[in-house]
């Protein structure tokens, strides 16, 4: 234990010492945390829409007025052919054509049915499904609209009719922020927590300390819990400053209790601290250490659920989504801070997690070499 402390207070004042690493790990992290819940948003707005109108009737106008004031779609021309429109979409500068047929009133009045054309630009394939979702939606809207018009409600007896109505559980107002910023705080603490820890010890490879704390009695156990225990403090705190933000600027308060939150989260950090400690083991430089993580981080981030639920993802994907210890905290994140979850909701996490630390530390325990 003595030489623990020894160790430890050494890490500690190497770290505070150097003034931008201090700001890598807190400043940069929570500069991202304001910034990044406002660009990654599910909510796609400012559609472009390319309209040919052939009819140029009431009922036309009035349709187009309505996709118009929905918010989604704002009109970029009215076209007279549908070449000029799809030109537009070669430029870049529509993403559906919307082309009514003429005699659309008239065959909407005596027909009861009419077809429209919608032509989506699918090279960005996330606008294009949920772009067009939006347009058909508003068209069925309108659909129904013109049918109660046509019902004479005094003669006709009116027709039976389902009633829905949904309510939205844990995030009523559907706010992508509350949905994302957990999600986020996650991912920062993971980049920092593991980059920083992997990029520590390779830098006393590079500059020679490590070989006298190799020739010294300390064992291996104690080196590792003395490079593992500073990063797992400053993590808890960037942690903490991190719900701050997410009070104070997104209004998001936990629905659950926070000692649930701190308990997985001093488990998750021992397992990413370690992945960092077993890379720093196998890295001789820090352009491999950080090559490295990089690597593993993005492979985390993008399979852990943050930005594709996955539910969607195909089986070979998911099995290794469980291998991910992002997606556990995550999942865990948003069920305490949205859900309530209590401690016994979250129980399989936890020992999946505990399983992750035990396996990881281990290996870089055995993996590190002392050298004479």
């Amino acid at each position: 234990m003595r030489r623990l402390k020894f160790l430890l207070i050494k890490e500690f004042r190497q770290i505070f010492r150097d003034k931008s690493l201090l700001r890598t790990i807190l400043i940069a992290p929570l500069l991202q945390l304001l910034i990044l819940p406002w660009a990654a948003n599910y909510e796609i707005k400012n559609i472009y829409l390319s309209v040919v109108d052939h009819d140029h009737s009431t009922y036309s106008s009035k349709m187009i007025e309505k996709i118009r004031s929905s918010g989604y779609f704002k009109i970029e021309a009215f076209n007279s052919s549908y070449k000029q429109a799809y030109a537009l979409v070669e430029r870049d500068k529509a993403d559906i054509i919307i082309e009514i047929p003429v005699g659309f009133e008239r065959n909407l009045i005596k027909e009861g049915s009419q077809k429209v054309l919608l032509a989506v630009n699918a090279i960005n394939g996330t606008k294009a499904v949920v772009g067009s979702g939006y347009l058909i939606q508003i068209l069925q809207d309108y659909n129904n609209e013109l049918r109660l018009k046509w019902v004479a409600v005094d003669r006709i007896k009116p027709l039976p009719q389902i009633e829905i109505t949904s309510s939205n559980w844990y995030n009523p107002l559907m706010n992508y922020k509350t949905f994302m910023v957990p999600g986020i705080l996650v991912m920062l603490v993971t980049m920092i927590g593991s980059m920083m820890c992997a990029l520590n010890i390779v830098k006393e490879k590079e500059i020679g300390t490590i070989e006298q704390i190799n020739v010294t009695p300390v064992r291996k156990i104690e080196f590792i819990l003395g490079k593992l225990i500073p990063f797992w403090v400053l993590c808890m705190v960037m942690f903490s400053i991190g719900l701050l933000i997410a009070w104070l600027v997104y209004g998001i308060i936990p629905a659950g209790n926070i000692a649930v939150l701190y308990l997985f989260l001093a488990i998750y950090l021992v397992a990413v601290l370690g992945l960092g400690l077993l890379i720093s083991t196998y890295s001789e430089t820090q352009q491999q250490a950080m090559s490295i993580s990089f690597f593993f981080i993005m492979l985390f981030n993008l399979l852990s659920g943050l930005f594709t639920p996955i539910e969607s993802m195909p089986k070979w994907a998911q099995m290794i989504a469980s291998l991910n210890p992002v997606s556990y905290f995550i999942s865990v994140m948003r069920m305490v801070v949205l859900k309530g979850s209590s401690l016994y909701n979250i129980r399989s996490h936890i020992f999946i997690m505990i399983l992750f630390a035990l396996v990881i530390n281990i290996w870089a325990i055995f993996n590190y070499r002392k050298r004479s």
